[in-house]
């Protein structure tokens, strides 16, 4: 079966195109500034980047699509017998990062990958995930309803690998409460593959945007935000230490400051810190992040 890279092309793009007006729109002043970066044999790189906000410190929407050779490392580490083959790829991958503490960071990718081997392979791969600072048990119960919506009989194989792939093994500590994950996915073929890469895409405002509206503006104080700027040290970490797509878009050339747009614009590293205990900032660690069903 011949596939054609450029349906997914064309949803990853759409895709982006709604993500920031949505989120321009949450903001109500900032805009993303808009970029158009073609590429060799007709690739090309759409960073989409807003700073600044009111509502929206730092956010980053990026689509890329990308041709070489030969695949990076980071994308041939489960399947080293892609190693050295032609491919395509096309992703879309964004970070939001609010500036009230109550509101969750979140991110998402959406990715496709076809490699020119003797026996041409494909897959899909991606997900997303919710990284709160203070814990609301009505947003968790929200983010996993539309997670499993979005992935039906799915759902509980890419939330349990989610909570896996999210993890920082260095501090025993979840990322976040999680969402969906999936990689390397052509389950009952092209067809079905897109249909479900597409529904988790669709469901991703959904799931993020009634949860910013609510807490967009709730009174905080500098106890809570130098809390959100520590626990964004964490996300830094992950970034950098872990995640598999930093590393492949390093390795895969593409424009750095593309790839590390999805680092916060402020963090804070504080020596041994422990919330107070019995503080909403100790029960975030000791009831939101370990994994659970919230559904």
């Amino acid at each position: 079966m011949t596939i054609d890279i450029e349906p997914v092309r064309s949803y990853f793009m759409d895709l982006q195109d709604e993500i920031v007006n949505a989120l321009e729109s949450l903001d109500g002043e900032a805009k993303f500034l808009r970029e158009e970066v073609p590429g060799d044999n007709g690739a090309l790189s759409r960073p989409r980047v807003l700073a600044d906000g009111p509502h929206i410190e730092k956010a980053a929407v990026q689509f890329t699509h990308s041709k070489g050779d030969s695949l990076p490392p980071a994308a041939t580490e489960r399947n080293p017998k892609l190693a050295g083959h032609a491919f395509q790829a096309a992703a879309i991958s964004l970070i939001v990062h609010p500036r009230n503490p109550y509101v969750p960071t979140t991110h998402a990718n959406l990715r496709f990958f076809m490699v020119e081997a003797e026996n041409p392979v494909w897959y899909f791969g991606g997900g997303f995930d919710l990284t709160p600072y203070y814990g609301f048990e009505e947003d968790c119960v929200h983010w996993h309803s539309q997670s499993r919506e979005a992935t039906g009989e799915y759902y509980q194989q890419m939330k349990e690998r989610c909570d896996e792939y999210f993890y920082l093994g260095h501090r025993q500590e979840c990322r976040g409460i999680g969402g969906v994950f999936f990689d390397d996915w052509a389950t009952d073929g092209f067809d079905a593959s897109f249909a479900l890469t597409r529904a988790i895409g669709d469901h991703f405002l959904p799931a993020y945007r009634p949860i910013f509206e609510k807490r967009m503006h709730s009174e905080y104080s500098q106890r809570e935000r130098d809390w959100q700027l520590y626990r964004r040290g964490r996300y830094a970490e992950f970034n950098l230490a872990i995640d598999r797509g930093t590393k492949y878009g390093l390795q895969s050339g593409r424009r750095v400051e593309s790839v590390l747009a999805s680092l916060p614009p402020l963090v804070v590293w504080k020596y041994d810190y422990h919330p107070e205990p019995g503080s909403p900032e100790a029960e975030l660690l000791e009831r939101y992040l370990p994994p659970k069903n919230w559904v």
